[in-house]
Formats: C-alpha cells, structure tokens, sequence
C-alpha cells in the first residue's frame, strides 16, 4: 500500500515511474503530458499550471527551444510582442523577467536564451530534458480495443539521454513536438529525388548561417540551387545575395528552383502583408533576382539529382529538363509532422495535409485564398480518440503559414477543454493577420488559379521592389528584412 501511495506521489508531481503491472492508475490528478519544449509546448505548460494542474513536458532536446536554436542566426518576421504567450508572461512575472521591446523582432537565439529558456526555468521540474517520447497509448489498450478504452489513462514511454525506456501515466495529451526534425525533400513527388541521398554531403534543408566561418566557406563564389517557394526560400535567397556582394563573395551565384510559376504571388504579399515584415521577406527574394544574383527557373520538379564527374550536382526535372551543375543544394520545401509515435491511437486526420479533419479546410493550400485563417481552438483539433491533442506546427501538417500566436491560441482552448471549461475553450480571442495572396501553393498546376492571383480582388498588384534607398543593393534589404522562422516555408 505504501509503495504504491509513493508511486501515486510521484506520478502526481509529473515524475516519470515504472508501476508494477497489475497498478491500474486512474485520470485523476494525473499530468497531462506535453510532448516538446518548443514556443508552443512550453505555452501549454504554462496555461495547464495557471489552471491548477500539473504539466509534465518532454523534450528531446538538451534545452528550451532545441530546434528553434537550430535556427538561431534566422531573425522572425513576429514582433516580440507576437511571440509571448499571456499566460507564460504571467508565469515568468515573479522571477524578475523583463519582457523584450514588443515592436522589435527577435532571431531564433534571442526567442530561444530571452523567452523560452527562462520560461523552462520557471516551469522547474515540471520540464524533462533529453526524453524522446516513443509511444503513445491508452493503458493496457492498443488502439483495436474499444472495451472501456476512454476511461483508460493515457501511456507515454520515452527514451533518456543515457539510453534507459521509462513510461509515465497522463490524463491527455498535447503533442507539440513540431515538424522541424521531418523536412520535406527535394523531389517534386514528395519523395526523395533519385540520388537525393547519396548527394546529402552537398545538400542541406535547413537556411545557412553564413556568419558562421565554416559555412560561409562552404557557399562562398558557389553556385547554389535553392528550392522552395516560402519565407524560408526568401530568407536564403536574401542571404546568397548579401554574400555575393561581400569581398569574400565574389562569383556566388543563386539558381532559385521553383515548382510553379512566377506570378503576382510568388514573393508574397508585399504591402498587403498584415505582417509588415513579412512581406518586405518576399521583396528582398525579388531584390535578389531583380539584381542579377539569383536566377530563377519555374515549373520545375525535381525527379533525379545527379554527380558530375567534378563532384558538382546536375539536377533533373521531371520534364527531362537538366539544369546546368550547381556546387551546392539548399532544400526548403516545408516540412512534414512524424506521426510515428502516435500509431496506437486513433487519430482523425486529413489524407492530404495529415491535420485534423476539422481543421484541414481552414488551412488547406489547395482551397485557402487571401492567407486568412480563421481561428481556431479545441474542437478543429480534437481527434476519435479523446484527449489527445496535436498543436503548434505539427497540427498543420504539411500546411504552410503558421505562426507562433497561432498556437498560443490553441494551446489556450485546449488546456481550457481539458479542465472542463468548455465556455472559455469555444471563445474566440484572436484574430490572425493576412498574408495579402490569394490562391493557394497547392493551386500551381491551375492556370486559372494564377490569373485569379494576379487579379487583385482582396489581395495587392504585384509587389514592387522596395528601396530602402537611392540604388539601396539587395543586401541592404536583407540585412533590414527580418527574416521568418515563426512561420513555416
């Protein structure tokens, strides 16, 4: 009795434990477990605690924000003030946290060290670093079984840092492990390329940090394909540019591979962008094919990536068109959730985007028009199987345009649904920004999808390139554009 009171003390306090088989513990006072100690994790974990119960936060990571430092040198197009949660700000308010210039815009490392590290901090023991969860079930049910499976406690079993298999009991759970570890390929057909893996040593799908000497090294005087057609494509494109222009730079080059066309949409929303500096991301990719230091190729998909016998790459489309060599291959084609560890349960999700049913139309590119989405809470993201939970990131699946206070919004209903109030869970408390396009990435095969894009209706003429002064280089608005990184490519 005694053993499994102590058991029970420790689960309650979201301590992971090993409970002898025949211990069939209940819902109540359990944790609920938060997969990941990213933005939005960390944002869940700080609405759950404000709401009296008890968070229990897995990250694989060795700190907060691991991926969000992975892309530490990339400055978001989200103010400071876009990209605090209100309950975590109420959280971090007694340990004498200072919040940041709201109308400044952070890089990665600043959200990461400023904001998230902090946040962790706060949060204490209730945050589990090195635990990569592996599995996600109902106790003792795989998810064929129906008998009592609701009244079931959830099952997570991770793995530590040294390699030992724990499991911990939860009464839901929120999975906000994002998408950042799962990017997509560069083959047009959402497979790898042929020769994609074997030519990995000249490939990477992540935007370089071309402060860092070794990298900076590695593109310097190269002629680098970059493919993509989001923020994180513009972001390189303004990058490659800045560095072509350096003293060191000189005879870099960009051949910026697009699988659709070139129209009034291609370099976003410009003005109409309610994120202003969003838009300006978009001009500067425009400043840079404008002034000659990237090349653009459209209605390109990828098929067969090949070494030349100098060790450069040739890609081949899947038209039979061959691009000339390039030394070197950046792919940005968004990025795809893992849905791995969650195959015991059952989970309602959109055969195209793998989001929630519910939330798919709302975000889907094949249908959404103008950038609006509309917002959204706990019942687009509730699944058939009840108290789990995808957020942030990786509840959009393989959609683009997400952004932090998108999820903060989420997070918010969600841990409101758990505790049972449902009135504070359906109200509506934000209003997302428009990104000025229209029509949708998943439109580009339709003709008359990309006259409906130039045509104006509720989105700007086609951007114009912005100067920030009299014959101001592409550098100059790179340098001044932040970058994105709160919002997927």
């Amino acid at each position: 009795m005694l053993a499994a009171q102590a058991i029970d003390e420790r689960r309650n306090k979201g301590v992971a434990v090993t409970a002898p088989i025949n211990h069939v513990p209940t819902t109540t006072e359990l944790p609920v477990v938060v997969v990941g100690a990213g933005p939005i994790g960390l944002a869940a974990a700080a609405h759950l605690a404000e709401r009296g119960m008890t968070p229990l936060v897995l990250e694989a990571g060795a700190s907060a924000g691991a991926a969000v430092r992975e892309w530490s040198h990339v400055r978001l197009f989200s103010t400071w003030g876009e990209v605090v949660d209100p309950a975590a700000e109420k959280l971090l308010a007694p340990t004498g946290w200072v919040k940041p210039d709201g109308t400044t815009y952070p890089s990665g490392g600043d959200w990461a060290e400023q904001y998230l590290q902090p946040l962790a901090d706060a949060l204490g023991e209730r945050v589990r670093f090195g635990a990569t969860v592996t599995g996600v079930s109902r106790t003792g049910r795989d998810r064929v079984v129906d008998a009592d499976r609701e009244a079931q406690p959830f099952v997570v079993h991770f793995t530590t840092a040294d390699g030992r298999e724990e499991r911990v009991f939860a009464r839901a759970v929120i999975d906000a492990s994002g998408t950042w570890a799962t990017p997509s390929p560069a083959g047009g057909s959402g497979l790898a390329a042929l020769g994609e893996k074997a030519a990995s040593d000249r490939i990477t799908y992540r935007v370089p940090d071309l402060k860092d000497p070794a990298v900076r090294a590695r593109y310097a005087g190269k002629r680098t394909a970059v493919i993509g057609s989001g923020a994180s494509a513009f972001t390189a494109l303004a990058y490659l540019a800045d560095l072509a222009q350096a003293d060191d730079g000189t005879g870099t080059k960009a051949l910026w591979v697009l699988r659709r066309g070139i129209s009034g949409s291609t370099f976003g929303g410009g003005e109409a962008d309610q994120l202003p500096a969003r838009g300006a991301l978009g001009l500067a990719a425009k400043a840079a094919v404008d002034n000659g230091y990237a090349d653009a190729v459209t209605g390109f998909r990828t098929e067969t990536i090949e070494r030349d016998t100098d060790g450069s790459l040739l890609l081949i489309g899947e038209d039979g068109r061959r691009l000339d060599a390039v030394d070197e291959v950046i792919v940005l084609t968004g990025f795809r959730p893992d849905l791995t560890f969650l195959d015991e349960l059952r989970l309602g999700l959109d055969e195209r985007l793998q989001t929630p049913v519910e939330l798919a139309p709302l975000i889907d590119p094949n249908q959404h028009s103008c950038g609006t989405v509309y917002p959204h809470g706990h019942r687009e993201l509730s699944h058939p199987e009840q108290g789990i939970y995808l957020v942030g990131m990786k509840s959009y699946g393989r959609a683009p345009t997400f952004l932090a206070m998108t999820g903060y919004e989420q997070v918010r209903s969600v841990t409101a649904a758990i505790a049972g109030d449902l009135e504070a869970a359906d109200r509506v408390e934000l209003t997302l920004p428009e990104t000025g396009v229209c029509g949708g990435a998943g439109l580009f095969d339709q003709p008359e999808a990309a006259e409906q894009a130039d045509g104006g209706g509720c989105c700007a003429p086609e951007p114009a390139l912005v100067q920030l002064g009299v014959g101001a280089p592409a550098a100059t608005i790179a340098e001044e554009t932040p970058a994105g990184g709160c919002c997927s490519s």
